[in-house]
């Protein structure tokens, strides 16, 4: 534990805090005509370029380290489906849907690293899933299937960050530089690859159509301030997260990044972006929990170990 326990707690607040109130400038250059997956793209290749000029040795080691290009695809998918989701749909579903990551986690570790799970972990999965059946669960759906695209893409971007987490564990020799450019890189790289494949499918519409349907200068004069400020939260949020997790306990950064669910749901809840119903609060209740209840156990292990 650090000596000065009080201020990694605060990084990880405000590291929390970013990511649960990013829906909203997300949504108003959504509404401005610039969609979700050209905002990623537009943010983290600005971040990118921030951090290559900052360290530009970050991309020397990717040859001694070809596993960064999953770490690339992995963080970059995360953060698109993210993005997208919480632009698009109820704030409170997505996030809570996203945070089923531990199940993911669970699954992957089982079939990556080869760790078998113990009667709690099995235990702590049913208590998730059936948290994820209340979410979605809504009087007018027969089934608890995903509604519609947002809770597809919350549901893929948790098991993208649930992969994210199980390739930095497995990358762990590589410097933290080339790390962070990777997940940087990735959120440019993999934004700009969905966005023209969803453009040519006629899935979301050309970024051109934004600029042409009003006059350039305006259209980019009225993106330019959101997109430079979310590159810099992003990159300081980064750099918050990465000083409070080396300093506090894994159990603790997790309790305190769940802080994000609070951000989200209130801010969201306040501005008319979500409707908190009783099974979406159970259900999310249940997720939350199943959640903590693994970043414990996982602490405990490294302690005894």
């Amino acid at each position: 534990m650090t000596t000065r326990p009080l201020l990694a707690v605060l990084t990880l607040t405000l590291n929390a805090l970013v990511w649960g109130l990013s829906w909203w400038p997300m949504r108003q250059l959504d509404a401005d005509g610039l969609h979700p997956l050209w905002t990623t793209a537009c943010v983290f290749t600005l971040a990118t370029v921030v951090l290559t000029l900052m360290s530009p040795t970050g991309w020397l080691h990717f040859k001694s380290h070809p596993q960064l290009l999953w770490l690339v695809v992995a963080s970059g998918l995360t953060n698109v489906g993210f993005n997208w989701a919480v632009t698009t749909g109820d704030v409170v579903r997505v996030v809570l849907l996203f945070y089923l990551m531990p199940t993911w986690s669970l699954l992957l570790a089982w079939w990556l690293l080869d760790e078998r799970p113990t009667r709690g972990a099995l235990a702590r999965l049913g208590l998730a899933l059936v948290g994820v059946v209340l979410v979605l669960k809504t009087p007018e759906s027969p089934w608890p299937l995903p509604q519609d695209l947002p809770d597809v893409l919350a549901l893929l971007a948790g098991f993208c960050f649930a992969l994210t987490n199980i390739w930095l564990l497995r990358l762990q020799t590589a410097p933290e530089s080339s790390r962070m450019v990777a997940m940087f890189s990735g959120g440019a790289l993999m934004a700009i690859a969905c966005a023209l494949l969803a453009t040519w499918t006629g899935v979301i519409p050309s970024v051109l159509g934004g600029l042409l349907g009003n006059a350039i200068t305006l259209t980019v004069t009225t993106w330019s301030p959101w997109i430079l400020g979310l590159s810099i939260a992003f990159l300081v949020s980064n750099f918050a997260l990465q000083y409070g997790a080396a300093r506090l306990s894994a159990h603790t950064t997790a309790m305190v990044m769940m802080s994000e669910v609070v951000f989200a749901s209130v801010s969201s809840i306040a501005l008319g972006a979500s409707t908190l119903t009783w099974r979406v609060g159970l259900g999310g209740g249940m997720i939350v929990l199943a959640a903590l209840l693994a970043s414990q156990t996982h602490t405990s292990k490294d302690t005894t170990s």
